[in-house]
């Protein structure tokens, strides 16, 4: 496994809407590999492509519940409802907090390694960091849609 560099703003792949995943491979489990190994390395729930320079629908989201490792190629929104408002953060921005209005509940079609198609419920957390990792994939930064910006040392505690 490979640790791969994490692109950071203002790179122009942060917002530019990637390609859809049409070859499933053993190029692509190897890039899912390294995408997780490089956001377990950097203390991160979520990682998409275009952080780390691919221009790609492919993320990962692993928030340590029983979910686990959740790789989404191609994913897609089908359902969104209720709404939550908290803290997001962005290894491409480090050291950036703000508050960020979400769906409480969100439904995702998309497709494992395999070129599977399977669908996902999820709430709270969880839903935040498919969002967030959804987002990327179509250019557009959680900077886009805070509410308002920590102060340093407002999140410890």
């Amino acid at each position: 496994m490979a640790i791969l560099e994490i692109v950071k703003y203002p790179a122009p792949i942060l917002e530019t809407p990637c390609k859809k995943v049409t070859t499933f491979d053993r190029q692509l489990v190897k890039l899912l590999n390294d995408m997780y190994d490089t956001m377990i390395a950097a203390d991160g729930v979520g990682l998409a492509a275009p952080q780390v320079g691919i221009d790609q629908q492919i993320a990962i989201v692993d928030i340590g519940d029983r979910h686990g490792r959740i790789e989404l190629i191609n994913p897609v929104i089908i359902e969104a409802r209720g709404e939550q408002i908290g803290p997001e953060g962005c290894l491409s921005f480090p050291g950036l907090f703000g508050e960020v209005k979400r769906a409480d509940y969100v439904k995702v079609r998309a497709q494992n390694r395999r070129g599977r198609t399977y669908t996902l419920e999820a709430n709270g957390f969880l839903a935040r960091a498919l969002q967030h990792e959804i987002d990327h994939l179509q250019g557009i930064l959680f900077t886009t849609k805070v509410i308002r910006y920590y102060e340093d040392g407002e999140l410890e505690g």
